[in-house]
């Protein structure tokens, strides 16, 4: 029994038109005409001819995106999958944020209880060693940072590419698909963490040396330099970014080495540098703006609290302390939930700009396509249609197809 809704051809077992392809007028029924005559069409004329709509699977068409499309489906990505997205880093910023207090927390109180305890000719010495190992300790929190981030990076991305093509994945299908490739992807966001320590290492050291060596126009130039300094850096590190924000998604999707990775990043955004700077900055601005909303009323409510119920501000008070408590543990919630939503949207819009990039430049929708439409296998055995693009097509890919 044929599909009622099904495509054929007037009269005919036609196979569907393809994505792209032109359609051309069914043929119209037609009655004699008087002598002399041909035939003439019954009806009104027959419609034009015209274009096959792009296939939809999945979360968004196959086809080059808009801007706007770029943002919307980022936000449908975790709403696609909450449990694998939204679950898997709400996990992980929890497990973080339990890490963060116990490590630095207890290493802090431990470092300081033996500076109260010490005597007060050697309590110099000590406080030294405190601080020494506070902020060692402080390590640890970050490295782990590095790591959880980079890894729902990679995660996500495959989330969001496996969405593209109709497909929802659980946690443990993703980490199949990422089997092998997340040590690259640790590589790599450490090896960004370390530039941008370097960049703040290398501002504040000429902050330092401008005002130990200078004094009066000497101290006001060091400071000025340093400021020009860090505005340069900030444009660079902006810059170098954008450029670079398709390596994890060429580390997870072709499985790429991290130099082949950062040098495909490179190519991709060669031509569209200032729409791969607006998607990033406006979910960056999105996300610190939610944030603020969301926890500014509780700042509010604490200030106003403590003004009421402890005015005397004294620190040792049960409800002063109560209440900083209180506010504390409210705030390590909210940045659990917004870290969350802005590791599944940071690491989807950069999956989709990665993925519509390559649909402009080498026509990966109509690799998409065929994989849809065989039903998710691909050719010559391969599992995934990200891993074998056709050779590039040129500007040529969508002449005369209708532009969006």
């Amino acid at each position: 029994m044929s599909d009622p809704n099904g495509w054929s051809a007037p009269g005919g077992d036609t196979p569907p038109p393809r994505w792209g392809e032109r359609v051309g007028p069914p043929a119209a029924a037609s009655v004699p005409a008087g002598p002399g005559q041909g035939t003439s069409p019954v009806g009104s004329t027959p419609p034009a001819a015209g274009w096959v709509p792009p296939p939809k699977p999945g979360l968004v068409p196959l086809r080059p995106l808009t801007f706007g499309e770029i943002l919307g489906a980022s936000f449908q990505v975790f709403r696609r999958n909450p449990r694998t997205t939204f679950g898997t880093a709400l996990l992980s910023q929890v497990v973080l944020l339990v890490v963060t207090v116990v490590i630095t927390g207890g290493s802090a109180f431990l470092a300081f209880g033996r500076v109260e305890q010490a005597l007060p000719r050697d309590r110099d010495a000590v406080l030294a060693g405190a601080v020494a190992i506070v902020a060692a300790s402080a390590l640890v929190p970050i490295a782990l940072q590095v790591i959880v981030t980079a890894l729902l990076q990679g995660l996500f991305v495959l989330e969001t590419a496996r969405q593209t093509l109709g497909e929802r994945l659980r946690l443990g299908g993703l980490w199949a698909l990422a089997k092998g490739r997340l040590g690259t992807l640790v590589a790599w966001s450490a090896l960004l963490t370390a530039a941008y320590v370097v960049a703040l290492a290398l501002v504040a050291g000429v902050v330092v040396i401008g005002v130990a060596v200078g004094s009066g126009p000497s101290l006001a130039v060091g400071i000025g330099v340093a400021v020009l300094l860090g505005l340069g850096l900030l444009v660079l590190g902006a810059w170098v970014t954008v450029k670079t924000c398709l390596v994890p998604s060429a580390i997870m999707l072709e499985r790429m080495t991290l130099g082949a990775a950062v040098r495909r990043s490179w190519s991709l955004t060669r031509a569209s540098f200032w729409r791969t700077f607006g998607v990033i900055a406006l979910v960056f601005l999105m996300i610190q703006v939610a944030s603020q909303v969301v926890a500014t009323p509780f700042s509010v409510l604490f200030s106003v609290l403590t003004g009421t119920l402890a005015p005397t501000g004294d620190v040792t008070d049960p409800t002063f302390l109560a209440l900083t408590a209180g506010t504390y543990a409210v705030t390590l919630g909210i940045t659990a939930v917004i870290g969350a939503i802005g590791s599944v949207l940071q690491a989807a819009s950069a999956g989709l700009v990665y993925v519509d990039r390559r649909i402009r430049t080498e026509g990966l929708d109509l690799e998409l396509v065929r994989y849809v439409e065989r039903g998710g296998r691909s050719v010559e055995g391969q599992p995934d249609p990200f891993r074998t693009p056709e050779t590039p097509v040129g500007p040529t890919t969508y002449q005369g197809a209708p532009r969006w």
